[in-house]
């Protein structure tokens, strides 16, 4: 079958009727989607394929993707799935209307995140894998680089990292996680935003996602800073929308800190999927300034730094002292590092 052709097979035929008008629209090299017609209304075809993810079998991201979407559909805060048909990897989606960007963007999205968080709990525990937290490899990487750049590490920093991550063990959450939160995966339609692309969706901790307006949003191409007002405002946002679907209460000021320092030490949220869990990135930077999208590797690494540095307090004391070191490290030998782009430089 041609790149071109809509892979809708008999089954999918049968029950939604052949496809009309077909546009094949950019993707990534995971997918390949296409807009359509069926029975007069449009729909989308997305179709998941080998390429662009060494880690995870098309199957597999496939059936992640539309169980994700499912779960969204309680909200809604994703495409309907109107039909699915494992055996090729395709699923056809409800098509939404996209109203296009608006400056004030961040508190309609932080509003949808905390809504599709909030949609799952225990009883879904089997319906997504778990978030893949750090690990110890990525706490040992991120300690080499302070060692490479000779800063000086703070003797406490090896156990509090230690217990950072037996602290963001997802064991026991169970918040509809999208996995890759990205401008560009949200839609904003007349029924609020929704997010599309859920082939890394997880059950976890929502604050590991709330993090990404802090934290320069770490796994997208177009890594932006939130700060000061718009920042307490979405955060604010998500707060209010999370206590009123779970009664649960949060306080972003101090809960979201472990979740900034695990982004922090994850060498892979410098550089796009198809390139992660292959090499240690964080021993990269002392040797050449990678890009991805816009922004660099080191000015992505002192954003981050920037953040842990500010946010870090008991149990991560010391190993805020260490984020504020290695940045004033990182700044002095490479002084023409730029800030990070504001969010309200969104392009689109």
């Amino acid at each position: 079958m041609g790149i071109r052709q809509v892979p809708m097979g008999d089954t999918l035929r049968a029950a939604l009727g052949p496809p009309k008008k077909a546009k094949l629209l950019d993707s990534s090299p995971r997918s390949r989607v296409w807009r359509v017609e069926l029975g007069g209304e449009r729909a989308i075809v997305k179709q998941i394929i080998g390429a662009g993810d060494h880690r995870y079998g098309a199957s597999e991201r496939f059936a992640r993707e539309v169980a994700g979407l499912r779960l969204a559909a309680r909200g809604p805060v994703g495409p309907e799935v109107l039909a699915a048909d494992p055996d090729a990897c395709v699923m056809v989606l409800e098509h939404l209307d996209d109203l296009g960007r608006i400056d004030d963007w961040m508190p309609g999205y932080a509003d949808a995140l905390a809504r599709l968080h909030a949609l799952t709990g225990p009883a879904d525990a089997e319906a997504l894998p778990a978030w893949r937290p750090p690990t110890a490899a990525d706490a040992e990487s991120f300690l080499a680089l302070a060692t490479t750049l000779e800063v000086a590490i703070p003797v406490g920093v090896p156990a509090e990292l230690a217990a950072l991550l037996t602290r963001l063990e997802p064991a026991g959450r169970y918040a509809l996680l999208h996995g890759d939160p990205c401008p560009g995966n949200d839609l904003r339609t007349a029924d609020g935003v929704r997010f599309v692309d859920f082939e890394q969706a997880a059950l976890g901790d929502g604050l590991v996602e709330l993090a990404y307006f802090r934290i320069g949003f770490p796994t997208c191409w177009c890594a932006m800073s939130v700060t000061g007002t718009p920042l307490a405002e979405v955060e604010a946002v998500y707060a209010s929308t999370w206590r009123a679907r779970t009664g649960r209460a949060i306080d972003p000021g101090t809960d979201i800190a472990d979740a900034c320092a695990g982004w922090l030490i994850r060498g892979d949220a410098l550089v796009e999927r198809a390139h992660r869990d292959r090499v240690d990135q964080l021993a990269r930077v002392p040797v050449e300034d990678f890009t991805w999208g816009p922004v660099s590797a080191r000015e992505r690494l002192v954003h981050r730094l920037g953040v842990v540095a500010d946010t870090a307090t008991e149990p991560l004391r010391e190993f805020g002292v260490l984020a504020r070191r290695l940045r004033g490290r990182l700044a002095a030998a490479w002084p023409g590092l730029r800030p990070l782009p504001g969010a309200d430089t969104r392009p689109w």
